[in-house]
């Protein structure tokens, strides 16, 4: 008897083609697990154009069932600008729960950022300059309707040359 039949031998890579085949289609069209993670910060996203806003909140102390009119609460957010070569800026946020004021150089820096929260918490721009071209500014609202850690307010933000976006920013107590 004759182990090494050539039509065996033949066949032998046709298999093997075959079964590498089925196995490596099983994985095709998939998406990793960490493709679709969400970053691990407490504020409200989104991304216009090459600006991409991040960890969105709003900064109040509440000691009773809500943050009542007429009382001053921060705004802050970082944006991040993807392009290389274009720089955008911050122009105007607006909201229904009041007016919003920007205070600050507002520029997105090309491949730079902005860091926007309340004066105590402002990073100085010189210290972020040794790192990536950066701005600081300042965002308060006049709350003109009571506000609520757990609610949802709708803000919207308009920028230079990205156009504008709202987003839904919860109240964040930090």
């Amino acid at each position: 008897m004759n182990l090494l039949n050539p039509r065996a031998l033949a066949a032998a890579p046709i298999c093997v083609l075959i079964v590498s085949g089925a196995l490596s289609g099983c994985s095709a069209g998939q998406q990793s697990q960490t493709a679709t993670m969400e970053p691990a910060v407490n504020g409200s996203m989104a991304t216009l154009d090459n600006i991409a806003l991040r960890n969105i909140r709003i900064r109040a102390e509440q000691t009773s069932y809500a943050v009542q009119p007429g009382k001053t609460v921060h705004l802050a957010l970082v944006a991040t600008n993807q392009s290389p070569d274009t720089a955008d800026a911050l122009v105007a946020v607006t909201a229904d729960i009041g007016a919003v004021t920007l205070v600050g150089n507002t520029a997105i820096p090309a491949d730079g950022i902005l860091i926007v929260d309340s004066p105590d918490r402002v990073v100085h721009a010189g210290a972020l300059a040794a790192v990536k071209r950066a701005n600081t500014a300042t965002a308060t609202v006049k709350l003109t309707k009571p506000i609520s850690n757990g609610l949802i307010y709708e803000f919207t933000f308009r920028l230079a040359h990205a156009g504008e976006t709202t987003v839904g920013v919860a109240v964040s107590a930090d």
